[in-house]
């Protein structure tokens, strides 16, 4: 009656191949020669071949033993890649995708990665900035930080913190001949394709039908438009702070958090987590500098 196999009986077949000895086999795995023997007899029994004829010089491979030896080194050299692959998987070593905007990459992140690729000189990044999302079910990227909260998926998600806006003016309109008011400012919005956000939400409630004078799809644009003095524009406090822009009003409920998300299968990868460890610390250092 055949037994029930064991793939780790293999290593032990392939050792006393190798050795030609229990004792030889034995001394190569660090075990005892009985653990030897008697896992060599459970893999007899549960192929039913016999794999070594026995001898008072030693153990030599039967027929049937010589056949099975290419596959068991076969699986051999699988095991191996498995455990290599596994210990990659460890290692902060490889490229990361880090998926977010053009913004808090220039300000922030690509500021703060030298000390990151110092600490791990075997991980390469590649940042993807840009106002369309990436899929990280596709794997378009590894990670990503995000203003809305993902609701499905196999993701990992943590709060980094909160972006917070303000409603913004150029200095110099301060000084205008002909000084306007908050209901009569002309504003610089958001296009039609994000009026879902806050900032644009605002904006529409303020206007009342109004149209806005001038309209941009990044921040980057909408931060120049207020500086060149075409109007007032709902913007984070830290780029606006930098343009040296006039704060008209800091509470407009356009704040948004920020969220660092992650494709669950990832979260254990050495690589993936060095590089979210490292945003969650710089944004909890910078959390202030974003907040106000």
């Amino acid at each position: 009656m055949k037994s029930e196999f064991y793939w780790d009986d293999i290593r032990i077949f392939l050792a006393i191949a190798r050795a030609g000895t229990l004792s030889g086999a034995a001394s190569a795995l660090e075990t005892g020669i009985a653990t030897v023997s008697r896992k060599l007899d459970r893999l007899e029994q549960s192929l039913g071949l016999p794999l070594f004829s026995r001898h008072q010089s030693g153990y030599r491979l039967t027929d049937d033993g010589e056949a099975l030896l290419e596959r068991a080194e076969a699986l051999e050299e699988a095991g191996r890649a498995v455990t290599e692959k596994a210990q990659l998987q460890g290692a902060v070593a490889g490229l990361v995708r880090l998926a977010t905007s053009d913004n808090l990459a220039t300000h922030f992140i690509l500021p703060s990665l030298p000390s990151l690729l110092q600490t791990h000189p075997a991980l390469r990044l590649e940042v993807l900035s840009g106002v369309q999302s990436v899929n990280l079910h596709r794997r378009e990227a590894d990670l990503a930080i995000r203003l809305v909260r993902p609701e499905a998926g196999n993701l990992t998600i943590r709060r980094l913190g909160t972006l917070g806006f303000g409603l913004y003016m150029a200095p110099s309109l301060l000084h205008a001949s002909a000084p306007f008011t908050l209901n009569e400012a002309p504003c610089i919005g958001w296009s039609e394709s994000h009026q879902h956000l806050p900032a644009a939400r605002w904006i529409k409630r303020v206007l009342r039908g109004r149209p806005c004078r001038l309209e941009a799809n990044t921040l980057t644009a909408q931060v120049a438009a207020v500086t060149a003095g075409l109007g007032v524009g709902v913007l984070p406090h830290f780029m606006a702070r930098a343009s040296g822009l006039h704060c008209l009003q800091r509470d407009n409920s356009a704040d948004q958090p920020l969220w660092l998300v992650m494709h669950a299968d990832l979260a254990t990868s050495g690589r993936v987590r060095a590089v979210a460890d490292h945003l969650i610390g710089l944004f909890s250092e910078c959390r202030e500098q974003l907040e106000r």
